[in-house]
C-alpha cells in the first residue's frame, strides 16, 4: 500500500506536496519521493525512509514549480531497493514523472511486450515502472508537439485495455499538467479537491480525503472507477470517463487497517465503518458467550480503537488503555521482513500491569496477519499479570494473500490459512480467539449514501473481483512475497551497491 498526491497550484507547490505526504505516511515509510515542474523543468528528489528524513531544507528549495506530484511507499514484492523509490521518471515522450498505489497482476507479461515490441527500457523490476512505459508508449503514438486532454485520455484508454490489476495514479506530463486515474473496479482509492484562491483556482489528488482536510481543500467528490482527471498548467479541469466502470469494488481493507479513521473513501465515512464493526463483532460475541466473563476491553493501538471502544460499550464491559505506544516505531504489518516485525513489537508496546493484573483481559485487533505479532501481544499481557487473555479480531480470518497492492504475505505465512479458528488460537496464546464474520464486515462498511454494494474482500473470501487471479499466479507471487525471498533479494540489491561503489 503507497500514498500519492499530485497537486496544481497558483503559487509553489513543494511544501504543500510535503506536508500532504506527512499526513499519509501511514500507509507507507519504507520510502518517500516528490516531483514538481515549472516552465518546462523538471525538479525531483527522492529516496529510503520517512518523509521528515528524505527531504531537508535545501531538498525543499530545489523543488520549484507551481504543479507536483508526491508517493511514499511501502515495501511490496519485488520492491526493495532504494532506487525504486517513486515518483519514476521517462524523458519520452514530453517528460513524464508518475506515482502509482496498487499492483498490476499482468505486470510481468506487460514487462516483456514492452522491452519485444515496445523498444521501452526497463530499469527496475516494479509495476510502477511498467506502468509508466506503457502509458508512455501510447502517449508516443500521438506524435504532436502539443497535447490535448483528448490525446491524454485517447492513451488512457490503451492504458485501461492493456493494464489488469488494482491501481490509483498520479501522473506529472511537464509543461502540460497533472493526471489521475483508477482502475475500473475502484479497488485503489483516489480522491479530489479544489481550493479557491485570489490568484485562481488550485487542484489536489490525494490516496485518502484527510489529505485535502489538511491542506484546507475542499472535497470535491472520489475519482470515479475506469475515470481520469487532468489538470492543465492553467489550472482547467477536464474528466473523461475512459472505461465504463466495472463492478465497483472498492479493497474493504482500506476500512479495516490502511485508512485514517478521519478519511471517507468512495463516501463511506472510515470511522463510522469501524464503529459498526465494533457492534457487529459485540453482537456474535454476545451470541457464542452471553455469559462471558470479560472484566477489560483493551485494543492494541491505534487502528483498532474505534471499533474496540464501540465494542466495549455494546458488551457493557470497561474499556481501558492498557498499552502505551512509542510513535517512532512504524507499523509492524508494514515493515519488511519478519525479523524486523518481531523486534519491533516489543520496543513500540508496553504493556500497563495495573490494567491487567488479575483480570480476564479482552484485546482487541483490527486483524491477524502472520499471527506473530498476536502471540507477542499476549504473551505481554500474560508477563503483565491477566489471568486470561482473550483475543477480537475486528476483521474475519485473512486465509489468501492480496494482489492489489497490499504485500500480505504467501499464503503458507498467513496464520489462519489452512487452520481452523481454534487452531490460530493455540498458536498465538489465547484462551479464546473470535473473529469477525464477512457478512458483518461488509455490513458494517456498507453505506446508503455511497452507492457501493460490493467490496473486494479477496484476502478473507479468496474471490478477486479482476477475473484474471490463477492458482499459477499465486505461486508465483508464493515465491516473490515469502520473507525469505525478499532477505534474498535484499542481500544481492547490497552486494550490488557494494561492488557498485568499490
Amino acid at each position: 500500500m503507497c500514498g500519492i498526491v499530485g497537486i496544481v497550484g497558483t503559487t509553489p507547490v513543494n511544501q504543500r506536496i510535503y506536508d500532504a505526504l506527512t499526513v499519509l505516511q501511514h500507509r507507507g515509510q519504507d520510502a518517500a519521493g516528490i516531483a514538481t515542474s515549472g516552465e518546462g523543468e523538471l525538479y525531483v528528489h527522492k529516496g529510503p525512509g520517512l518523509v521528515r528524513d528524505v527531504f531537508r531544507q535545501h531538498h525543499m528549495l530545489e523543488l520549484k514549480g507551481n504543479l507536483g506530484i508526491g508517493h511514499v511507499r511501502y515495501p511490496t514484492a519485488g520492491c526493495d531497493s532504494a532506487s525504486e523509490a517513486q515518483p519514476f521518471y521517462v524523458n519520452a515522450p514530453y517528460g513524464i514523472c508518475l506515482a502509482h498505489n496498487g499492483n498490476l497482476t499482468n505486470a510481468a507479461e506487460l514487462a516483456e511486450i514492452l522491452i519485444r515490441e515496445d523498444r521501452r527500457h526497463l530499469n527496475t523490476s516494479s509495476d510502477s515502472e511498467v506502468l509508466l512505459n506503457v502509458f508512455a508508449s501510447e502517449l508516443q503514438r500521438i506524435g504532436t508537439a502539443r497535447i490535448t486532454p483528448a490525446d491524454v485520455f485517447a492513451a488512457l484508454a490503451a492504458v485501461y485495455r492493456r493494464c489488469r490489476g488494482g491501481y490509483a495514479v498520479v501522473a506529472m506530463i511537464i509543461g502540460h499538467g497533472v493526471l489521475g486515474f483508477r482502475d475500473p473496479h475502484g479497488i485503489r482509492p483516489l480522491v479530489l479537491g479544489e481550493r479557491r484562491t485570489a490568484r485562481g483556482t488550485e487542484w489536489m489528488l490525494a490516496s485518502e480525503s484527510v489529505a485535502l482536510d489538511s491542506l484546507s481543500f475542499r472535497f470535491v467528490r472520489d475519482v470515479a472507477p475506469g475515470e481520469a482527471v487532468f489538470i492543465d498548467e492553467q489550472g482547467r479541469l477536464h474528466t473523461q470517463q475512459c472505461v465504463p466502470t466495472q463492478h465497483h469494488t472498492p479493497c474493504i481493507f482500506e476500512y479495516v487497517y490502511f485508512a485514517r479513521p478521519d478519511s471517507k473513501i468512495d463516501n463511506i465515512s472510515v470511522y463510522r465503518a469501524r464503529m459498526r464493526m465494533g457492534d457487529r463483532l459485540a453482537d456474535k460475541m454476545l451470541r457464542e458467550r452471553p455469559q462471558h466473563d470479560i472484566d477489560v476491553v483493551i485494543p492494541i493501538p491505534d487502528t483498532s480503537r474505534t471499533a474496540a471502544l464501540q465494542l466495549a460499550q455494546r458488551l457493557g464491559v470497561k474499556y481501558r488503555e492498557g498499552f502505551i505506544k512509542n510513535r517512532y516505531i512504524g507499523r509492524t504489518f508494514i515493515m519488511p521482513g519478519q525479523e524486523e516485525r518481531e523486534k519491533s513489537v516489543r520496543r513500540k508496546l508496553n504493556a500497563i500491569d495495573l490494567e491487567f493484573r488479575g483480570k480476564n483481559v479482552l484485546l482487541v485487533d483490527d486483524s491477524i496477519v502472520r499471527g506473530t505479532t498476536s502471540a507477542q501481544i499476549i504473551e505481554l499481557a500474560r508477563e503483565a499479570g491477566a489471568a486470561k487473555v482473550y483475543f477480537a479480531s475486528a476483521a474475519p480470518p485473512v486465509r489468501f494473500p492480496n494482489v492489489y497492492g497490499i504485500d500480505m504475505p504467501a499464503a503458507s505465512e498467513l496464520v489462519a490459512s489452512g487452520r481452523t479458528v481454534e487452531e490460530v488460537a493455540r498458536l498465538i496464546g489465547a484462551d479464546w480467539l473470535i473473529y469477525q464474520d464477512l457478512d458483518d464486515l461488509i455490513a458494517a462498511c456498507r453505506h446508503e449514501d455511497s452507492h457501493v454494494e460490493e467490496f473486494d474482500t479477496s484476502c478473507f473470501s479468496g474471490e478477486y473481483v479482476t477475473g484474471d487471479v490463477t492458482p499459477e499466479y499465486l505461486e508465483r507471487l508464493q515465491v516473490q512475497r515469502s520473507d525469505a525471498a525478499k532477505l534474498a533479494r535484499r542481500e544481492r540489491t547490497g552486494k550490488l551497491k557494494v561492488v557498485r561503489g568499490s
